[in-house]
């Protein structure tokens, strides 16, 4: 199952308070940005919060889980809570604050001028 443009919308509305929300598709779910900093994974209809310490005092005692198969332990919040606007932009507002700013993306190399194959005489 994945996640439906629905729960996209709806979250995303959820956190419009917060001036620097996005998400973007990725590996065939999504991911949440703020302030360009990856913040949450949305996978099958579920939020994922990337685990910080500011997070886990907001939250008290986080519900943890792999947000896919193989990863990492994230907060995993309930859909009763997406309710409160204030609550859930308040724990990704903290959650940004508390994670480093992203690294500069390196420029990218122009592409070599292809080899023309040798021409062949026959």
């Amino acid at each position: 199952m994945s996640t439906r443009v629905e729960t996209i919308e709806f979250l995303t509305d959820q956190l419009s308070a917060l001036p620097n929300i996005r998400t973007r598709s990725m590996f065939g779910e999504y991911g949440m940005y703020c302030d360009e900093k990856v913040v949450a994974f949305i996978c099958d209809d579920t939020l994922f919060v990337k685990p910080t310490d500011a997070g886990r005092e907001y939250l008290g005692t986080p519900d943890e889980a792999p947000a896919y198969p193989g990863s990492k332990l994230y907060f995993r919040i309930d859909g009763d809570r997406w309710e409160d606007r204030e609550w859930l932009a308040g724990l990704i507002d903290c959650t940004a604050a508390a994670l480093p700013a992203p690294k500069p993306k390196a420029p990218r190399k122009p592409k070599a001028a292809s080899q023309a194959a040798p021409k062949r005489e026959f």
